[in-house]
């Protein structure tokens, strides 16, 4: 049976104490890579939408750093937006090592793996640069939010830190990715950053009511709701 759930300031929690946090946490990091590993760079067009497949990704991250801010606190969410940092950071390194590797002989699929894989060092920089400013700044807005509102009207904070969120993502990484990039007119890229943008607006408010459904059940499931009303928004700090 769940706990009561207890307003509690998040300085007052110490590094233990939640039992779904490192499972929140995981998902996070892992839907973020996947996001750039298969979506980053492909300009989809679905019904005379143009856009990034990046999009099927990143509205998910977001739900969970809405999840992990409203439940776990602003610190926490600051902790898992540095691991994704860490893990993509790796990832694309990783990457640029098996790449480069000289290949054997009898293994004709180079080409189509340094298609796939062969990041581009500067999608790579505009990608992490982006995902730590939005996410930082999506958990800022979020916890603030939840104090202004004594921790009503849940949805206002979820789309309300993604307008903000997302808007600071897309605008550092579409310019930062591909503005003078052979193939990517400055039209396309200011149509792609506004539909992306406004697309992944769109997927928070549709998600909504899972974003309800998944927060409730972690609140009821950890016993506390979390208020940061003494924390250190500094963005640069790692520890809770």
């Amino acid at each position: 049976m769940a706990e009561p759930i207890t307003r509690v300031d998040a300085a007052e929690i110490g590094r233990g104490g939640f039992r779904y946090f490192d499972f929140v946490m995981a998902a996070f990091v892992a839907i973020l890579l996947l996001s750039n590993v298969i979506g980053a760079g492909k300009v989809a067009q679905w019904h005379g939408f143009t856009f990034g497949a990046g999009i099927l990704f990143f509205p998910l991250s977001y739900v969970l750093g809405d999840v992990l801010t409203e439940v776990y606190g602003y610190a926490r969410a600051r902790r898992c937006v540095w691991a994704g940092f860490v893990a993509v950071l790796f990832m694309a390194f990783m990457s640029w090592v098996v790449v480069t590797l000289p290949p054997a002989v009898s293994w004709g699929n180079q080409g189509a793996y340094e298609a796939v894989f062969g990041q581009v060092p500067r999608i790579v920089f505009a990608s992490v640069i982006a995902f730590w400013a939005g996410e930082l700044v999506n958990a800022y807005v979020m916890a603030r939010m939840k104090v202004w509102t004594s921790g009503k009207h849940l949805w206002s904070r979820t789309i309300g830190s993604t307008v903000f969120g997302q808007g600071v993502d897309s605008l550092i990484f579409y310019p930062l990715a591909f503005w003078g990039a052979e193939g990517w007119t400055h039209d396309l890229v200011l149509t792609v950053m506004v539909t992306n943008w406004a697309l992944k607006v769109g997927w928070e408010v549709l998600l909504t009511p899972a974003t309800y459904a998944v927060v409730g059940w972690l609140k009821r499931a950890e016993g506390v709701d979390v208020f940061d009303e003494a924390t250190n928004f500094s963005p640069f700090r790692t520890g809770v």
